[in-house]
């Protein structure tokens, strides 16, 4: 995938449908030690450790409608031409964490892209599920969550179309800011 956002996309997909409550998402970029870390966790319904182990084969997929399942495989890819690696932690009934990290300043490592659109996309779709995203960039973050949003709406939906606009806006001068 051309961004990293894309694969942060397929992975909360993936979270979406395991039917996931609460979606943490974390990027921690570390100068000093040259990694991006992106960390997706969840508290869907989780993986047993046969599935984790297959997952990062593109011939193994648990959905009916195709024969391949690419977003862990590609995602893999990526990191290890990175100079990084991917984990998978899943318990069974308590959720997943996927770990992908890269080598920041690899000439080969996509660009982060739009993280503002990416978050509002999955907040304009699921609205009762509530996001955690934190962005950390050496000393300096940016902390979002959709509960403390959703507590401060004054009845508007988290999905109406003046708060997603606004959301956007929002997440895109926070992130320049780090």
């Amino acid at each position: 995938m051309r961004e990293i956002a894309l694969h942060i996309l397929d992975i909360v997909q993936n979270s979406l449908v395991a039917q996931a409550q609460n979606i943490w998402i974390t990027i921690l970029e570390d100068t000093p030690k040259d990694q991006l870390v992106v960390t997706i966790r969840d508290d869907g319904k989780g993986m047993d450790k046969e599935t984790v182990r297959k997952v990062a084969d593109p011939f193994y997929t648990t959905r009916t409608t195709r024969r391949v399942g690419l977003g862990l495989p590609l995602l893999q890819a990526n990191t290890l031409a990175c100079g990084g690696d991917l984990k998978i932690d899943s318990v069974l009934g308590k959720g997943t964490t996927i770990e992908a990290t890269f080598g920041l300043k690899h000439i080969d490592r996509p660009p982060l892209g739009d993280m503002a659109a990416t978050l509002v996309s999955f907040l304009s779709g699921s609205p009762d599920v509530d996001f955690f995203y934190c962005h950390q960039r050496d000393q300096n973050s940016f902390r979002l969550s959709t509960v403390e949003i959703k507590n401060n709406l004054a009845g508007l939906a988290v999905n109406h179309p003046e708060v997603l606009a606004w959301l956007q806006d929002f997440i895109r001068e926070k992130e320049a800011k780090l």
